[in-house]
């Protein structure tokens, strides 16, 4: 009898475990060769292993099928949607529509922009010397993406096309310049260089607007929030957040060679007002980095 309540015990112990178990869904990658969100991801794993202690045991897993950012924004305004996190650059009208932390993934590292071109373009996009010569230029963003509205703003003209389009639109002279983060640029170039010869990094431009890169979640989902925010502070304190942000971009920094292009800035007019740009330790610094 003694053991068959100590059973019956170990039974509804682990069925309570199991029902305990916090189920978050992330948006599939739009193709099998896009690998831009693996740092994400990491930290998103990072940092619900670090708070399992406080808020128990997860599972973690991708969509069925592949999404881009404006179905996967779509899906997280639904409570029961098919994903509960996404990340995605921030706004004022996300940030009143999602549940944000204010905490870029990145370190801003984003709001670096180098371009993939045309590989015979150089010369020509080396007479791009002002926001006005730029905006003589046409740009190719992927359907759905938050910096559209951003080039849209600084009065340059955007093309959109599905993720894989992208590339050979570029490479094929249809428009000048795909601009990338500094952390993307080179691994989707090396991903991409054989089957698209024509495509080629630029080397002398470096776009630049504040483009804080956050997890989102559904306004009423506060407890998924509030332990990825948790378990991401405490990687911040122990080293591990920096650790993942070096693994993943220190080699395209120093590919980028950020200290001899020449800046076109641009405004964020979608920049929420209390984005934690004052907190320099959330923020990547070229001037600092060793």
């Amino acid at each position: 009898m003694k053991r068959f309540l100590a059973l019956s015990a170990l039974f509804i112990l682990s069925s309570t475990m199991a029902a305990a178990q916090t189920r978050v869904v992330y948006p599939a990658f739009e193709s099998g060769a896009d690998s831009r969100y693996n740092d994400v991801l990491e930290i998103l794993k990072g940092a619900l292993d670090k708070t399992v202690a406080e808020y128990g045991p997860y599972t973690l897993q991708p969509t069925r099928s592949r999404m881009n950012e404006a179905r996967y924004l779509a899906e997280l305004l639904n409570r029961n949607g098919l994903v509960n996190v996404a990340w995605s650059g921030t706004s004022v009208q996300k940030e009143r529509d999602y549940r944000a932390v204010r905490i870029p993934l990145r370190k801003g590292i984003l709001g670096y922009r180098i371009a993939l071109i045309a590989k015979d373009r150089q010369a020509e996009i080396d007479r791009i010397r002002t926001l006005a010569d730029l905006r003589k230029v046409s740009v190719v963003q992927g359907i759905g993406w938050g910096d559209i509205a951003i080039y849209k703003e600084n009065g340059i003209s955007v093309q959109t096309a599905s993720y894989e389009c992208l590339f050979k639109m570029v490479a094929a002279d249809r428009v000048k310049l795909f601009p990338r983060g500094i952390n993307e640029a080179f691994h989707e170039y090396a991903g991409r260089r054989k089957a698209i010869p024509n495509l080629a990094i630029e080397k002398n431009l470096l776009i630049y607007y504040p483009w804080p890169y956050y997890f989102f979640f559904n306004k009423s989902d506060v407890l998924l929030a509030k332990r990825i925010e948790t378990g991401i502070r405490k990687m911040m304190k122990d080293g591990s957040f920096d650790a993942i942000f070096m693994k993943y971009n220190r080699k395209a920094i120093t590919k980028a060679n950020l200290g001899n292009r020449r800046i076109i800035r641009l405004k964020n007019p979608a920049l929420p007002k209390d984005t934690p740009l004052s907190d320099t330790t959330l923020w990547f610094n070229p001037a600092t980095m060793k």
